[in-house]
């Protein structure tokens, strides 16, 4: 038995998310139906971020257990044949039996992306949000900044959130425009339900001048969610990078042995 760990990129505008639903095909669904032509196993994979319905990923991270002879790094090979146009498999590679996609991350990186023009796009219409009003960007760069740093975030957290507990650190919260696109980039050690589709709402807000650029530090003070803006459309949400600490990779002597 073996565990794999995948990086997977999607298009999440024709799914219900990144975990398997009731109502609605999912990418973990469509992963572990190619994973069962390709292995003859019936297998469940893990994700790193359970990414919500019309959500993206460029950087997905999934572990799964496997009696398959499939080299690693042939995964994307071979599941790319069979997956969906909007699905793909970019890496794959062994990992210790005790490898946790979800559980040992140290940190992730999302992106999202804003059309700020008076009409919208249509090729980047499932990617971005288009937001018609000219939006401020100054005062959004500064209100990031006050994000930065270990903080209960509390307020930044849509109901049906799960946490244990809901202080997190924020290494890197950037805005940058690029012609008629507005992209924030956000980086910390962990994120909650709907926390950054919530600071990018707050920041259109704030770019609108509806709400001071002391959006955050009166949120993270208050702990109220009513602090903060709304929650923004989810089509411009990307999981970009998922992290691991170098140390999660140590596979056995024989094994480390054999991949050489």
């Amino acid at each position: 038995m073996k565990r794999i760990l995948l990086t997977v990129e999607y298009d999440g505008t024709n799914y219900a998310g990144w975990q398997r639903q009731i109502n609605g095909l999912a990418v973990q669904q469509v992963l572990e139906e190619a994973l069962r032509k390709a292995t003859g196993e019936r297998i469940v994979v893990t994700g790193a971020s359970r990414t919500d319905a019309g959500v993206h990923a460029l950087g997905q991270a999934v572990h799964f257990d496997t009696e398959s002879s499939i080299p690693p790094e042939k995964y994307p090979f071979v599941l790319n044949t069979m997956l969906p146009r909007d699905v793909r498999v970019l890496t794959g590679r062994e990992v210790p039996a005790d490898f946790h996609a979800r559980f040992m991350t140290c940190g992730k990186q999302y992106t999202y992306r804003i059309i700020n023009t008076r009409h919208g796009s249509a090729i980047r219409r499932n990617t971005h949000v288009h937001v018609p009003v000219p939006l401020d960007l100054a005062p959004m760069q500064r209100a990031a900044q006050t994000l930065l740093g270990k903080h209960d975030f509390a307020a930044f957290q849509a109901s049906g959130g799960t946490a244990k507990t809901t202080v997190r650190t924020i290494h890197r919260a950037e805005l940058t425009r690029l012609g008629d696109e507005i992209i924030l980039t956000v980086e910390g050690d962990a994120f909650l339900y709907n926390m950054v589709r919530i600071i990018a709402g707050t920041l259109i807000e704030i770019g609108h001048h509806r709400r001071g650029e002391d959006a955050f530090t009166r949120a993270i003070t208050s702990l109220n969610r009513l602090d903060l803006g709304v929650t923004a459309p989810p089509q411009g949400l990307e999981l970009t990078r998922v992290d691991y600490p170098e140390a999660a990779f140590t596979l056995p002597d024989a094994i480390r042995w054999h991949e050489d």
